[in-house]
């Protein structure tokens, strides 16, 4: 990567602008209901959808520059969660944009390799020395499905052991068929996965002695934006993988990028047997890979006498321009040091939460944990626990005032400005949750009903519609 310099938030981040309070969203309210006409959920990600956001308080976006975005109706929010972590040098970020335009002029797919592949692929794997070979795909569920595929193939078995602690890996059914929503998944399938917890070796090892000789690979994020492995455990998964013959695949969808350039396999020094990535690598743009060792990787090639795995194949794979954005992003990383400004930014804003909160009289209440790259915040009831109630509270309280995340997950684009806005923005909201906690409910608080996990067996309790003006008057 050669050598670095610190850059300031303020030069990722380009020009500012300014977040003023607002409390109306009747712009971002109308698109929202036609989009509910048009789209299943009315987003393309279910993240990303209105029940996840205070009823009536979901902004639809129109513009993104740096750490800011503004919505249809003209206001600006500090963003976080940054495009679901994919973005990590801010919106609009003028050299991957330039590169991105660069390669589209250019041509964007042809019928053979672009030299863009080369690069790119020469690029990743001098970045990430545990990997022999790489594929690169457009989605990061692609990229899991093909890992086991190889997996499968290589070991000649059926069996999938995921980390159960960890929310998401894959779209398809192999996974799908473990949450909430696997209807129209046939049952057969969903007895071929099955779960460990995170930091629980044993658990791992029951499950492999359980299975014995069936499981064909395990699946886990080396770590998460709230739990870091404990000593000893991913050499230990490393170990039984090996020692029950399954192939080790770290998910670095998250941590690629994010933790360092090189994944959570260079900050904690284990290398799998495959790893796969996304998000980051194009700073939003579409692009992720598939990555491991020769012997796996080249059975969905052709120096291999045994039968082919059809690995990534897909037209839109290694169009140029998600190839540019990747390496527009690489070439960031070497010039500044885009990890380390995340961490000092993150560390800021966790103090600066951490003290407004026990200024409010809600440390217990609302909290903020995790890596300082990829920080989480936690809402709880008067009785201390989770509460979605109070996390739609929470959430409308920092809309209201310039603040939009369903987390704190920073970029290298945010200021120090916007770091102040923010925790102005949680003290404001702490106050309101403090008036909550002392009522025993968000009633008269809150608008409309509480935000509801993305992934549920049944619409309810956000079912349609779910636009529209408050249920009850809220109070200031």
């Amino acid at each position: 990567m050669g050598a670095t310099r610190t850059a300031s938030p303020q030069e990722i981040s380009g020009r500012l602008t300014p977040a003023p309070r607002h409390t109306t969203w009747t712009g971002s309210a109308a698109a929202q209901e036609r989009l509910h006409r048009l789209v299943p959920g009315g987003a393309h990600t279910y993240a990303r959808g209105s029940d996840q956001y205070p009823e009536g308080v979901a902004p639809v976006l129109v513009r993104g520059v740096g750490a800011r975005v503004q919505d249809v109706d003209g206001n600006w929010y500090v963003e976080y969660g940054m495009g679901l972590r994919s973005v990590t040098l801010g919106h609009g970020y003028r050299p991957v944009v330039d590169a991105v335009t660069r390669a589209a002029v250019d041509g964007v797919s042809f019928s053979r390799p672009s030299v863009r592949e080369l690069e790119a692929a020469e690029r990743f794997l001098e970045t990430v020395p545990g990997a022999d070979m790489v594929k690169f795909a457009k989605n990061g569920s692609d990229a899991t499905t093909a890992a086991l595929r190889l997996a499968r193939a290589a070991t000649g078995r059926a069996m999938v052991a995921i980390c159960s602690s960890q929310p998401f890996f894959s779209v398809d059914d192999w996974f799908i068929s473990t949450t909430g929503m696997d209807a129209g998944i046939p049952g057969a399938g969903r007895d071929l996965t099955v779960g460990f917890a995170y930091n629980d070796l044993d658990s791992l090892r029951r499950v492999l002695e359980e299975h014995r000789g069936q499981v064909a690979a395990v699946f886990l994020e080396a770590a998460t934006g709230g739990a870091e492995p404990a000593p000893g455990f991913l050499e230990g998964v490393r170990g039984l993988a090996t020692e029950h013959g399954a192939v080790m695949v770290l998910d670095e969808m998250i941590t690629g990028m994010r933790w360092h350039a090189g994944g959570a396999q260079q900050v904690y020094g284990v290398i799998p047997d495959l790893s796969t990535w996304g998000k980051a690598l194009g700073n939003g743009f579409a692009v992720s890979a598939l990555a491991g060792k020769r012997d796996l990787m080249e059975l969905g090639g052709l120096d291999t006498a045994r039968p082919r795995v059809f690995l990534l194949s897909t037209t839109h794979g290694a169009e140029t321009t998600g190839l540019a954005a990747y390496l527009a992003v690489s070439d960031a990383y070497a010039e500044h040091d885009v990890v380390g400004i995340m961490e000092r930014q993150g560390e800021r804003l966790r103090r600066g939460v951490e003290e407004v909160a026990a200024a409010a009289g809600v440390a217990d209440h609302v909290t903020v944990g995790g890596r300082a790259s990829c920080l989480v915040f936690g809402t709880r009831d008067p009785q201390g626990e989770p509460s979605q109630a109070f996390r739609a509270l929470f959430l409308q309280e920092l809309l209201r005032h310039g603040v939009l995340g369903q987390s704190f997950v920073v970029s290298a684009a945010h200021t120090d400005d916007d770091v102040d806005l923010t925790v102005e923005a949680v003290a404001r909201a702490c106050v309101v949750y403090a008036k909550a906690l002392d009522n025993g409910t968000t009633d008269g608080f809150l608008r409309g009903r509480p935000v509801a996990p993305a992934l549920r067996t049944h619409a309810a309790p956000r079912r349609l519609p779910d636009l529209g003006a408050p249920t009850q008057e809220v109070k200031p």
